[in-house]
């Protein structure tokens, strides 16, 4: 993008602001959740493959940087070009192997410097940044990820595993008692276990249950058309029917 087009971009949002009744009236607290929802439809975009898609939706999360950005800025007097700036002047400093003279590794060995230059940022924790508002999956993954920068973590992937038995066991033994608050917090706890496992695995564990839940509703969907053709809903049919199809849907995969 030039310039030029960029700047036009802006001054679009800026007369937005001042001249639509229903952008004067938003604030960077009305709009958060529209923000992330934003991403997510990025997300949506990437998993599909579907660049056109992707393209419209990089513009409507830029909209709301630019967007959030004049509306912070009144407040604090900042403008585009100063978060702009911010976070040049950030990936110059996190860069030093690229900007610097620091010598690297890998890619690892990128990810620790990274951790050890936030640090010297002046972050009082490793865990530091991560926003409450993540997927819990994916902030439990990345929480894990930043302990194990600094050296908390398993030597042995067997022994992650022998955590995550570990847990199963406490939770059966919560539902026994009948608890319902011990229960919660041991399911929680097989779920973190299960979310650190699959960081030794190598998988990611948020993308993993996404195409779970994307693999169920496309065979759920597959269940109700073939119900539908026969005239019937599945609040009208026996499990064993929507089993067969279930079945029939799985087989063809």
């Amino acid at each position: 993008m030039t310039d030029s087009k960029f700047n036009e971009f802006v001054n679009i949002v800026k007369r937005l602001r001042k001249e639509c009744p229903w952008d004067k009236a938003q604030t960077n607290e009305s709009i958060r959740t529209n923000t992330i929802e934003e991403a997510y439809e990025v997300v949506h975009a990437i998993d599909d493959g579907d660049y056109e898609e992707l393209k419209k939706e990089l513009g409507d999360l830029m909209l709301h940087v630019v967007f959030h950005t004049e509306m912070a800025g009144e407040i604090a007097g900042f403008t585009i070009d100063d978060v702009i700036q911010s976070i040049t002047d950030k990936l110059i400093r996190r860069h030093p192997h690229i900007f610097g003279d620091t010598e690297v590794r890998d890619a690892d060995h990128v990810k620790e410097n990274w951790e050890k230059i936030k640090m010297a940022e002046g972050r009082k924790s490793v865990l530091d940044g991560l926003p409450e508002a993540l997927p819990a999956l994916l902030r439990a993954q990345r929480m894990q990820e930043k302990a194990s920068k600094v050296g908390f973590d398993w030597s042995e992937k067997a022994d992650v595993w022998h955590k995550v038995e570990e847990e199963i066991r406490e939770f059966r033994a919560a539902e026994e008692e009948g608890d319902n608050a011990k229960i919660e917090e041991e399911l929680g706890d097989l779920l973190f276990a299960i979310t650190n496992y699959s960081r030794f695995a190598g998988v990611f564990a948020e993308d993993a249950l996404r195409n779970s839940i994307h693999k169920f509703e496309r065979r759920f969907r597959y269940v109700e058309e073939k119900l539908a053709e026969r005239g019937k809903k599945p609040s009208d049919s026996t499990l064993e029917e929507m089993d067969e199809i279930w079945n029939e849907i799985k087989a063809q995969e």
